[in-house]
């Protein structure tokens, strides 16, 4: 009896503990939130946002480093989502259980974890120096696909196993071939799961700067990007040029440039819970 009532009291201090950080991150995460909006919030209108950079802060906007994000999140899913989609079909469905296949599962789960610095360096030696692509949107595209693989391979992975077995087992009964009931089963049945990971995957490389920083990504750029091989800049390394400025007015322009990062981030974030939550609801029905 008193170890039960010990237990419970145990159980009751963990969950207010829980309640009390949860609270208290929530606290902190408002102030930083409020600060950001307080500061930049005013400074954001079409000027801003269709204006190329400059050295007077009340001229300077982001036309620049939006598009370079928007290049580099285009040519990023165009790369990653079907190798990643691809390599996680062959790994879950196709490849045979061997020791190099349990190694292989190992890696690519251990390089989700892998500091995003260290693809940097890799993506400067391969896309940058060895095939000559130089710092260009093309190279920074490359770079981060290498970065969010590992994270599309594991969702993608995860998804088709939540996939009941008794709905592959029925499409074999019936007659399908191994990639028709892939295809035609599996496949839709997992694509909310699968199309969670993909988002959270490119929203993290929305906020990547370091990979891009080490292949050559200019913190200045006078120009929009206007084809894969162009020099590039993108938000986050914007935020980082105008912070690192004296000028106060810079320090606001960040301020808003945040604001915008957050939206595009807040809303990928909110359209992956969506799906998953109504893939959720899909295969418990």
């Amino acid at each position: 009896m008193n170890n039960a009532k010990i237990n419970k009291a145990k159980d009751k201090a963990f969950q207010m503990w829980g309640i009390f950080c949860t609270f208290l991150g929530l606290v902190l995460l408002a102030v930083f939130i409020g600060a950001i909006i307080k500061d930049g919030i005013l400074r954001i209108d079409w000027q801003f946002l269709t204006s190329l950079p400059s050295r007077k802060p009340e001229n300077a906007g982001i036309l620049t480093a939006m598009m370079g994000s928007l290049w580099i999140l285009g040519l990023t899913a165009i790369v990653a989502i079907p190798l990643g989609i691809g390599a996680a079909i062959y790994l879950e469905e196709y490849s045979k259980k061997s020791r190099f296949a349990s190694l292989l599962e190992i890696n690519i789960s251990n390089l989700a974890g892998v500091p995003s610095i260290i693809y940097g360096l890799l993506g400067l030696e391969i896309f940058v120096r060895l095939l000559k692509f130089g710092p260009s949107v093309l190279a920074g595209s490359f770079t981060l696909s290498l970065l969010i693989l590992p994270i599309i391979i594991v969702a993608t992975r995860e998804a088709i196993k939540a996939v009941p077995k008794t709905i592959k087992e029925a499409s074999f009964a019936m007659g399908a071939t191994k990639w028709q009931t892939m295809w035609n089963q599996i496949l839709p049945a997992s694509f909310g799961g699968i199309l969670t990971g993909v988002i959270l995957a490119l929203s993290r490389a929305v906020g990547e700067t370091a990979p891009l920083i080490v292949i050559g990504a200019l913190a200045y750029v006078p120009f929009t990007p206007s084809s894969p091989m162009d020099e590039f800049s993108v938000l986050p390394i914007q935020i980082f040029n105008w912070v690192s400025r004296p000028q106060h007015g810079f320090v606001i322009n960040a301020a808003a440039a945040i604001i915008i990062l957050l939206l595009v981030t807040f809303t990928m974030n909110a359209i992956a819970v969506y799906f998953r939550n109504k893939w959720q609801k899909k295969v418990n029905w």
